[in-house]
C-alpha cells in the first residue's frame, strides 16, 4: 500500500496562500508548505511588485532564497547600505543568501514583475527592516 504522505500535490493559484509573510510594495502567495498541508523540507511561492513600486528593505533569516524571474524586469539592490545593485529579467535566475539586506525594485511603470521563488526552510521567514536601516 503507498503512503499518500507521500502523493504528488497539484496547488492551482486559486489555493494559493495570500497571509504568508509580507514586506510593504509586494505581495506573496504560498504555493507550497504547511499552511496549505503540504510537508516540505523547502517553500515554494510567488513574489509580485507591481509597476513602479519597491519593497521594503528586508531580508529572510536563515533561508537561502531562489528565484525564477518569470515575467518583467526588476532592480535588486543589496548590502549593509545597499551599495550593490543589478538588474534581472524574465528568464533569469536569483539567488538570495540567508540574512542578506536586500530591496527589489520595478523600474516599468506599466508592467508589473513576478517571480517564482523556492526557500531553504518549509516556512519562509520575512525580517523587515526601518526604512531608515541603509540611511
Amino acid at each position: 500500500m503507498m503512503d499518500t504522505r507521500s502523493a504528488i500535490q497539484i496547488v492551482s493559484r486559486d489555493r494559493f496562500d495570500t497571509t504568508t509573510a509580507q514586506t510593504s510594495g509586494s505581495h506573496r502567495f504560498a504555493a507550497i508548505g504547511p499552511s496549505l498541508g503540504i510537508t516540505s523540507a523547502i517553500w515554494g511561492g510567488l513574489f509580485e511588485v507591481e509597476p513602479g513600486a519597491r519593497t521594503g528593505i528586508h531580508h529572510h533569516g536563515e533561508q537561502d532564497t531562489i528565484a525564477f524571474v518569470l515575467s518583467g524586469r526588476c532592480e535588486v539592490r543589496w548590502g549593509g547600505k545597499g551599495e550593490f545593485s543589478s538588474r534581472a529579467k524574465a528568464g533569469d535566475f536569483i539567488h538570495v543568501p540567508a540574512f542578506l539586506p536586500h530591496m527589489e525594485i520595478n523600474p516599468s511603470r506599466v508592467l508589473p514583475f513576478r517571480w517564482v521563488v523556492v526557500r531553504s526552510t518549509p516556512v519562509p521567514i520575512v525580517v523587515n527592516l526601518p526604512d531608515t536601516f541603509w540611511s
